[in-house]
């Protein structure tokens, strides 16, 4: 069986790899800041740079599944900042925590991967507009096909 034969398996296997992509972005993203968005140090930890990390950082993510993946990007682009966030705080669970350092609580944990999912979806819609300059499931062109077909009619007589 061939991709061409199977546009299911195709566009589930694009999917992965916008996936894939956004969730590249989020961790490296994440390791290039240095921030821990699980790790809580009192009230030093909420700094601009753990701000950039919860906004910027999911929402460039979001750009980019909406980019690799195209028309339908927004929904996928839920899944690469909560794939991130749950390995982190499972890897962050597991592990020894300096002294002074403590895990946020699952439930504030939580709040956090919400407002990061959210920053994921305004950039998946974010680059579904500004990439493919469409909103929506059909694409620009297929659009008001009637009123076109009209206007060009109109044109050649």
């Amino acid at each position: 069986m061939s991709l061409k034969s199977s546009p299911q398996l195709t566009a589930f296997l694009m999917a992965l790899v916008a996936i894939g992509a956004g969730a590249l972005t989020n961790y490296f993203g994440d390791r290039l800041l240095g921030v821990r968005l699980e790790l809580f140090w009192g009230v030093g930890t909420f700094s601009p740079i753990w701000i950039v990390d919860l906004f910027v950082v999911p929402f460039v993510a979001g750009l980019v599944v909406s980019g690799v993946y195209g028309l339908g990007g927004k929904v996928l682009c839920y899944f690469s900042p909560l794939i991130v966030r749950v390995v982190s705080y499972i890897q962050m669970n597991g592990t020894e925590l300096p002294e002074g350092v403590t895990l946020l609580p699952i439930y504030f944990w939580v709040l956090v991967l919400i407002v990061a999912i959210e920053a994921a979806a305004f950039g998946g819609v974010a680059g579904e507009i500004l990439i493919k300059r469409t909103y929506g499931r059909r694409p620009r062109h297929m659009l008001y096909k009637k009123s076109r077909s009209e206007s060009s009619s109109n044109a050649e007589s």
